[in-house]
């Protein structure tokens, strides 16, 4: 084990983990990024220009279904609700299992052969479903992806390496809207095109971290020195219980929290279009989004590296809220792109280093459930998000809904500020 930056003990990289470009010789310094990490922010790339190019239409497409905010509500929670579950489950499967990439592949194969099916439906109760196990097959492969990366990071740069997967998640993100407003308009606002179209980029995904990704089963076979020929141990398996540090529980209830304030960005959509957006616009919210969002996530994640990541989350989460406030009382309808944009300084400052807080704070014995817990708390709290601001809306108006989340925001950050600067695992 080797000390971080930030006086957190990391694991020391894992074998079949290459340097990225080729790395130093014998006696230099320890590449950054490990090919497993470039590897899987690559299939995170193509996985969501997949996603985000279905997301920013589904809420048009369920208004030609018929289907209104209390639907968009309910499918979002549900899809949400049933990732949770699977992340919790995945977790604990992580740690005790030393093959995590079959989980990693079978989560990216599921969610990018349910996405074109989006294409095929014809009510909003079949909507429902699809996006319930595409958003389900995201659990399965989250927990045990971000096992792979924390292990597959160079020693003190784990912020660094879950901000590069970040940002080329988040450079998805930006490709993703720009394709589907371009075929939005060449196929005249046909969002079952969009679907379909969704295949491509999801078949490379798979293609990415069936060949070229590889295990770490657990941080094995760390080498005694640079240079040093070694060769690699079996991991000892982890133990099935391994307690949760008090700063690790404190973050899940933060992230509890705020997941009851964050409820699915499809109603930022839907709030834009009800105050005059066009919908063939709708994917350019995201590339604003997106634009920040990428740009942003590597420089904060290497921060992070250097800063307590406590002042970075809690940061988000306050900005968070200020966005929110901004959607709850628009000036024009002009201020959604601006509004869009300070949104992506939010996720950048919390997406990557969120993860990278919770490696901070587990253990390689619980690393796994830590990782699926988070997920599981915030998608259970954001399936409450959902139906609840589903509920405001219909019954108070918007405003409302974006007020309470802004409030909770608030609170949540005040739980992220009273951590330890430093949290150490159990």
């Amino acid at each position: 084990m080797a000390e971080g930056d930030n006086g957190n003990s990391l694991p020391a990289t894992a074998p079949n983990s290459a340097r990225a470009g080729g790395g130093p010789g014998p006696g230099g310094p320890r590449p950054e990024l490990r090919r497993n990490v470039v590897v899987l922010g690559l299939s995170a790339l193509f996985n969501d220009i997949a996603s985000e190019m279905a997301y920013w239409v589904l809420p048009y497409f369920l208004t030609v279904l018929g289907a209104g905010p209390g639907w968009l509500g309910l499918i979002e929670g549900v899809a949400e609700s049933a990732a949770s579950w699977v992340k919790v489950w995945s977790g604990r499967w992580a740690d005790r299992t030393q093959r995590r990439k079959p989980m990693v592949v079978a989560g990216y194969l599921l969610a990018n052969v349910m996405k074109p099916l989006l294409g095929f439906t014809h009510g909003a109760g079949q909507v429902l479903g699809v996006r319930a196990v595409e958003r389900g097959s995201k659990g399965l492969r989250s927990a045990p992806r971000d096992v792979m990366i924390t292990e597959s990071a160079a020693p003190g740069r784990v912020g660094a390496a879950f901000g590069l997967r970040q940002a080329l998640d988040s450079a998805g993100a930006v490709i993703g809207p720009a394709l589907a407003f371009w075929l939005m308009l060449a196929g005249r606002q046909n969002a079952r095109l969009v679907f379909w179209a969704a295949a491509i980029p999801g078949a490379i995904a798979v293609a990415l971290v069936w060949g070229l990704a590889r295990e770490t089963a657990g941080g094995r076979g760390a080498r005694a020195g640079a240079g040093s020929k070694q060769r690699a141990q079996p991991a000892t398996p982890a133990p099935a219980h391994a307690p949760f540090s008090p700063a690790l529980r404190r973050v899940l209830v933060a992230a509890g929290l705020f997941g009851l304030a964050n409820f699915s960005d499809m109603f930022l959509i839907l709030r834009a279009q009800h105050l005059g957006l066009a919908p063939a616009l709708a994917p350019l919210l995201g590339l604003v989004f997106n634009v920040v969002f990428a740009a942003l996530s590597y420089p904060f994640g290497r921060l992070s590296d250097r800063w307590p990541r406590k002042w970075l989350v809690g940061t988000g989460y306050i900005i968070f809220a200020a966005v929110y406030w901004g959607f709850a009382r628009p000036e024009s309808p002009g201020t959604v792109w601006g509004l869009f944009a300070v949104y992506g300084l939010y996720q950048a400052l919390t997406a990557g280093v969120l993860s990278a807080l919770i490696a901070d704070c587990a253990t390689p014995a619980n690393r796994g459930r830590a990782f699926g817990w988070i997920a599981g708390v915030t998608g259970v709290t954001g399936f409450a998000a959902s139906a609840l601001a589903g509920a405001l809306w219909h019954w108070h108006g918007a405003g409302l809904a974006f007020e309470v989340a802004a409030a909770l925001a608030l609170a949540a950050a005040a739980l992220i500020f009273t951590l330890p600067a430093r949290p150490r695992p159990a």
